[in-house]
């Protein structure tokens, strides 16, 4: 039996007063390897300023970081990873600090309609691994999560976009602000996987800014829109868009006969 399932209640109080900080580290690393991550996590926290400069330090550093990790606790976790690989750059635990450490970052970024400073964080953090480690066997799964948080960003844009295209003329010329904040979107992230999204909402914006327009514009509006249309069809020849892009140059065709 484990000195943690044999550990009472009473006798954990009685070791987080205690001096002993080799006893209290040897429980702690018993909890741990248990799963017990927060009473692991509170007697790491005393210990970890005593340990400093012993053989145990760096591995006390790395154990509380991954507690504060498995108890989803992700910005605290970052935190220790982070003070792990700066106080140990060469210890054998970098690596997988630097990538759990942009993991945990990673696991804590929010619904895209929210505000997505910590998705900028994250994406920061997992470019810094792959420029350390660049053949690392976390390589490939650290550029998942980067893909992925880029499409999120991407998703708020495409949302800020769509408002803007609801918005239409309304107080403005919303078609305008749409189209641009929907290119900018392309052009920061090409491969995006709303790419083809983003596309047809330009080229939705642009047909609508010529059907609302006034005369003096009309015309040359609606020739932007056809010409959005030959670039829409020629990149997604067989997008699930096609028979709405369709009728779009159909209609601007007999608008400029």
């Amino acid at each position: 039996m484990s000195v943690v399932v044999m550990a009472s209640c009473t006798q954990y109080a009685k070791v987080q007063k205690s001096m002993d900080y080799d006893y209290k580290y040897e429980l702690a690393k018993a909890y741990y390897m248990e799963g017990e991550y927060s009473q692991a996590s509170s007697l790491l926290e005393d210990v970890l300023a005593f340990m400093k400069g012993t053989i145990y330090a760096e591995e006390s550093l790395y154990m509380l970081s991954m507690c504060y990790y498995n108890m989803k606790d992700y910005v605290t976790a970052s935190h220790y990873f982070t003070t792990y690989y700066n106080t140990y750059p060469r210890g054998i635990y970098a690596e997988v600090a630097r990538f759990m450490s942009a993991r945990a970052l990673y696991l804590d970024t929010p619904d895209p309609r929210l505000d997505q400073s910590s998705t900028i964080r994250a994406i920061g953090e997992i470019q810094v691994f792959t420029e350390y480690y660049p053949y690392s066997d976390y390589k490939r799964t650290a550029n998942d999560m980067l893909y992925e948080l880029h499409d999120r960003l991407v998703e708020k844009e495409y949302r800020s976009a769509k408002l803007y295209y609801d918005l239409g003329n309304y107080m403005g010329n919303n078609y305008q602000a749409c189209i641009i904040t929907a290119q900018n979107a392309l052009n920061d992230y090409p491969y995006t996987k709303l790419r083809e999204d983003l596309s047809m909402l330009i080229l939705c914006a642009r047909y609508h800014m010529a059907k609302e327009s006034v005369a003096d514009k009309m015309i040359d509006r609606y020739r932007d829109a056809i010409d959005e249309y030959h670039a829409f069809k020629n990149e997604f020849p067989e997008s699930k868009y096609m028979k709405e892009a369709d009728k779009i140059y159909r209609d601007s065709q007999k608008a400029i006969k």
